[in-house]
């Protein structure tokens, strides 16, 4: 298995970015992705007028407060809060 990071392609909500992953960890990122863009869908459903930037970070406390991952995933669970911390400090930027 090779330990070159690919590209991705990524959404959140209505934003997309380019990260580099590793291609054993593609699928569990795109699981993810869906899980977060299914969660904004229904934050947007039940809390009508708020702007994308809240319903992200309604998405990350839900997140957060999910039963922590599998053990030996610790790894995952650091790149994919370091993505978070990224993604939130570039819509913190916009706005």
């Amino acid at each position: 298995m090779s330990d070159q990071l690919i590209p991705l392609n990524i959404l959140i909500g209505d934003r997309s970015y380019r990260i580099k992953s590793l291609p054993k960890d593609e699928e569990v990122i795109r699981k993810t992705l869906k899980t977060i863009n299914d969660k904004i869908t229904e934050f947007k459903t039940q809390f009508s007028g708020k702007d994308m930037q809240d319903y992200i970070a309604m998405v990350l406390i839900w997140f957060a407060t999910q039963n922590p991952p599998a053990e030996g995933n610790g790894q995952m669970e650091k790149e994919l809060i370091e993505t978070l911390k990224k993604f939130e400090i570039q819509i913190d930027k916009v706005l």
